[in-house]
């Protein structure tokens, strides 16, 4: 049993840069025309080519998806993403498609191939026939447990992938047409509006304007919203399982999530050891339940997802920490600080730094070079504050949500 690598995901470059910052061994990004997440900020040609640089040069791997549905329209562009790829040189491109998958192969037959989950891999023949096409790799469908997974490994021999964190889409392995159908714009091609997460009512047809929850609650009825992907306490199953590298999902999601669970699941990670036990870090549960989720399940992994595991309470999202700044710099005890939110003199924040997690440090000065010493400061503010010793450059800020002191001095 071999460490599985920590695959992040890299919505833009700042993303990009956390994640490598907090110890992915690989991480996944797209050209907005050709990615299933065309609403994240993703790269253009000469970014994409900055950002696979950026981490071949820290020793990370770097993945472009190009998992659309196409239609025949995007034939001629997917022809010019490919020759831009033959140039980037990533480490592998994430596809779904066979006819994308034959494209690859016959223009740029160098750059290693991984089959989506939206390629709907359950079981070992469908496994064994990718494999058998040149595919490095296979991102197995979310709908899989783990004795399922165990039965391909022991048939195959190609690389497999799960996603161990981040949310679940309610559409088989998220090959959804609700987008499409309530609002024209298709999930399949990037563009989804996360229909499912919308609030339902029933009404009886000949009952015109009467609307029926299906439960009771205040709230509204959530029945198609599934909590959030969680699978930190039972790494070392999967890793036993033959997987070769845990994905988050996330590319739509902000740097408090990013740096977060990439720090969280890289200490997961390391702790795997074969022949020793998996011992869970209750810290990281507390970490992990800090930015924004809808709450946590297993998923399939352990067989069909409980009724219970869906966002019943109508809770859209829960976090208890939120983000206030970036570290651009360190002198000494005082840090360059790109300020994400407001911050007075006085507040108790944590710096997202190995060893100093879950202590808070009060902020005892402020200063910008145009003002000199300040009390307040708000978002986009380049400010300058003490800090504890072990914070680095591009560590975050945090503290709690709606941390606020009863008073504070202008």
């Amino acid at each position: 049993m071999k460490r599985p690598e920590l695959l992040a995901p890299a919505g833009d470059f700042e993303k990009l840069t956390t994640a490598i910052h907090y110890g992915a061994d690989a991480v996944y990004m797209g050209d907005s025309r050709f990615s299933l997440r065309g609403k994240a900020g993703n790269f253009d040609a000469a970014e994409l080519k900055a950002a696979v640089d950026h981490a071949r040069e820290r020793g990370v791997k770097a993945y472009v998806t190009t998992n659309i549905f196409p239609h025949n329209r995007d034939l001629p562009h997917i022809e010019q993403h490919i020759a831009l790829l033959k140039d980037i040189k990533p480490d592998a491109v994430i596809l779904s498609d066979p006819g994308v998958f034959t494209m690859f192969r016959k223009n740029a037959p160098e750059i290693d191939i991984h089959i989506s989950t939206q390629a709907n891999i359950t079981n070992a023949e469908s496994a064994l026939f990718w494999e058998r096409l040149g595919a490095k790799r296979l991102v197995l469908s979310r709908e899989l447990t783990i004795d399922e997974i165990r039965d391909i490994r022991d048939k195959t021999t190609i690389e497999l992938e799960v996603f161990v964190h981040g949310s679940i889409c309610i559409s088989y392995s998220g090959r959804c047409y609700m987008s499409s159908f309530l609002t024209s714009r298709s999930a399949n091609r990037g563009e989804c509006t996360n229909s499912c997460r919308w609030n339902y009512a029933l009404m009886e047809e000949k009952r015109p304007g009467e609307y029926f929850a299906v439960y009771e609650n205040d709230r509204g009825t959530y029945i198609m919203s599934s909590k959030d992907l969680c699978m930190i306490e039972h790494l070392h199953l999967l890793a036993e399982a033959g997987i070769d590298s845990f994905k988050i999902e996330g590319r739509m999601k902000g740097i408090n999530y990013v740096a977060g669970v990439v720090k969280t699941y890289r200490e997961a990670v390391d702790s795997i050891e074969k022949g020793k036990p998996y011992i869970v870090n209750q810290r990281w549960l507390r970490e992990l339940s800090m930015f924004s989720s809808r709450g946590y399940t297993t998923g399939m992994f352990f067989g069909r997802q409980p009724d219970n595991d869906y966002n019943f309470d109508g809770e859209a999202y829960r976090m208890s920490h939120e983000l206030v700044g970036v570290v651009l710099d360190v002198n000494g005890d005082t840090a360059m600080v790109a300020l994400r939110n407001r911050l007075d003199v006085g507040d108790s924040v944590e710096f997202l730094t190995p060893g100093l997690e879950g202590k808070l440090f009060e902020i005892q000065s402020m200063s910008d070079e145009g003002r000199g010493n300040i009390t307040s400061a708000r978002n986009e503010d380049i400010i300058c504050i003490n800090i504890s010793e072990g914070v680095r450059p591009n560590d975050l800020i945090r503290r709690q949500k709606n941390f606020r002191p009863l008073a504070h001095s202008n």
